[in-house]
């Protein structure tokens, strides 16, 4: 670890209940039994791992060819696997960043260029909150319930220059509908007001493969979205970032791009298209059962326990929340340390009111099934002792 590294744990090891997700996931980052990042960290399927030995010549074709051309597949690749085919295909409409959060970073700075307040769905990941926060934008909660089942209050969109909505939500891994996301671009479109989306997770939720860019396109809206290949495939963090963005979005994405980055190394284009197209070819279907197992064995292993319930019964993301009853989640996080076992304490999820989130626990699923399994009957073991 580095001296870097060794600071920083040591800032964050005692688990502190104002720490924000990263801080929690990063304590865990050494530990066989890591269940609090959603990334993908499960084996490699065959096919896979037949990809990982393709490597070499990833390498050779991102030296051989215009980054251009490998960008252009990757993005048709990826985005046709999950439905999205009405995607904005024209040159510099998809920017590739390394993560989600360097497109949400660049997102959040122009967004503070031209406005001065957000709704922001509620709960939600933080970091979303905390990039927005960090670049001098004020937050407003979006309550989850009522963004499903009614119009945006007129009141606030009159407020906020921008409507920020997580689809497939994480953690609680609610899924816009086609209609829900109609009205609300409609809306958006009538009061001027930007509607952004992170859809992170839309890979793992058949639910969340209509053609979402028709639906902002024929809105008529000015819209951002936020995709992910990093929580869908175990590439050791190699993974790829997008935003898309309208016509008339009116925000100096492109430039604030520029100030970032120069661009994505090809052979990380190459290594997403190639998954992308294993996905295709049934990776994604495996990745569903994969998912929908061990989703069951946590239900199965934690079933029973006083007080233990799973608040997002209809979820198919990679994560679980599992709410622990009155047993405060920073206790059972200390608890599931001292046995080198690792969850994701929600708090920090509820980040206008931490206290709804104080006795949950999210678990990430993209886990080989030994692991999960030793780490979700530890976590038994601690839920039967307080």
């Amino acid at each position: 670890m580095t001296e870097i590294a060794q600071s920083r744990a040591a800032k964050t090891y005692s688990g502190n209940p104002e720490n924000n997700l990263t801080e929690w996931e990063f304590l865990a980052l050494n530990s066989e039994l890591n269940i609090a990042d959603g990334h993908a960290r499960q084996e490699l399927t065959p096919g896979q791992t037949k990809i990982i030995d393709e490597l070499p010549l990833l390498f050779a074709e991102g030296e051989r060819r215009p980054v251009e051309e490998i960008e252009r597949e990757c993005h048709r690749t990826y985005f046709r696997l999950l439905g999205q085919h009405s995607y904005p295909s024209a040159p510099g409409r998809v920017l590739s960043c390394y993560s989600s959060s360097v497109a949400m970073e660049i997102l959040s700075r122009a967004l503070a260029t031209r406005m001065e307040t957000v709704a922001l769905v509620h709960p939600t990941f933080d970091n979303i909150a905390d990039l927005l926060r960090g670049n001098s934008l004020r937050l407003v909660p979006l309550a989850e319930d009522p963004l499903h089942d009614q119009d945006l209050d007129e009141r606030l969109l009159t407020s906020v220059g921008c409507v920020f909505v997580t689809t497939p939500n994480n953690p609680t891994g609610r899924v816009i509908t086609q209609e829900r996301l109609r009205r609300i671009a409609e809306q958006c479109a009538e009061h001027d007001v930007v509607l952004a989306l992170d859809t992170s997770f839309r890979g793992f939720d058949p639910r969340a493969h209509y053609d979402h860019y028709a639906v902002l396109q024929d809105a008529g809206c000015r819209w951002a979205v936020i995709e992910d290949t990093g929580k869908l495939w175990p590439t050791l963090d190699l993974k790829l970032g997008m935003l898309a963005f309208s016509e008339n979005l009116a925000l100096p994405v492109e430039k604030i791009y520029s100030d970032i980055l120069l661009g994505v190394s090809p052979m990380i284009l190459a290594l997403a298209r190639r998954f992308a197209e294993d996905a295709a070819g049934g990776g994604l279907g495996e990745l569903h059962r994969f998912i929908d197992g061990n989703r069951e064995l946590v239900r199965a292993e934690l079933s029973g326990l006083p007080g233990v319930t799973f608040p997002d019964p209809d979820s198919r993301v990679s994560v679980e929340r599992v709410h622990l009853g009155e047993r405060p989640s920073v206790e059972v996080w200390n608890a599931l340390r001292e046995r080198s076992v690792y969850a994701l304490p929600c708090r920090a999820f509820h980040w206008d009111a931490p206290d709804e989130g104080a006795n949950m626990l999210r678990i990430a699923l993209a886990r080989s099934a030994d692991p999960l399994a030793r780490s979700i009957k530890a976590l038994r073991l601690v839920l039967e002792s307080l």
